[in-house]
């Protein structure tokens, strides 16, 4: 059973669509890379996934027992949030289901999942340390175990390395294979690293003027990869 199916969806703003007829499922344990130019929809589709933008038109539906909230969230972040004066502990723990049920606190299993999580990105040492003190690739770390803290199952992952050098991007593409070959917890990226996404991807979704969903391999023989580069798909094969 599909964890997550989108149906002929459109989506836009004001009755103004950017995408029209979009439809693709994915199942456990898949990588799915959504790719395309700027302002192809990438990031309006994957907030209408979240329920935080509503299609003008069509369906998005979880299956296999997955709940919205339960999906785990990693946006693109903005110069005010790499700025947040909140300790790392306090954001890792603002991503467990006790904030989520509007709890008025934490608790114990909360706690043990945020540890959990840090422990599983490398940075429980950084616990105490203040976010915005952090370099990029710390703080991307600490917002995939935030994001962690809410799922067993689903991430969505906005531009994940986007400003990370190659060292840091390439440990980051690691942790995120890790989690889904290794913990089978389903991915999908937004990416503009077409390369990385031949690397990494099981399926992708191609927005633009021409709309792929396929696997992998049948991608790379697609005429969509054209638009981002033949050449890509060359170096990788």
């Amino acid at each position: 059973m599909a964890l997550l199916s989108c149906q002929d969806l459109s989506l836009g703003y004001e009755g103004k669509a950017i995408l029209e007829h979009i439809s693709f499922a994915v199942n456990p344990g898949d990588y799915l890379c959504i790719v395309g130019e700027n302002g192809s929809g990438k990031s309006t589709l994957m907030q209408t996934i979240l329920g935080l933008h509503h299609p003008l038109r069509g369906t998005v539906k979880t299956g296999d027992g997955l709940k919205q909230n339960e999906i785990g969230y990693l946006p693109q972040q903005t110069q005010v949030q790499k700025d947040f004066p909140a300790s790392v502990w306090e954001i890792v723990l603002s991503g467990c289901p006790g904030r989520q049920r509007l709890l008025p606190f934490y608790t114990k299993e909360d706690k043990r999942l945020a540890l959990q999580n840090l422990e599983k990105m490398g940075i429980t040492h950084l616990k105490k340390r203040c976010y915005r003190e952090l370099s990029g690739g710390q703080q991307q770390r600490v917002l995939l175990a935030r994001a962690l803290c809410a799922t067993k199952k689903l991430l969505l992952l906005d531009e994940p390395v986007s400003g990370l050098d190659p060292k840091v991007t390439a440990e980051m593409y690691q942790l995120i294979e890790d989690l889904n070959r290794k913990e089978g917890i389903t991915v999908i990226m937004i990416s503009h690293d077409i390369r990385s996404t031949l690397q990494y991807a099981t399926h992708v979704l191609h927005l633009g003027a021409e709309v792929f969903f396929g696997t992998l391999q049948a991608y790379l023989s697609s005429s969509a990869l054209v638009g981002l580069g033949r050449e890509a798909g060359t170096s990788h094969e």
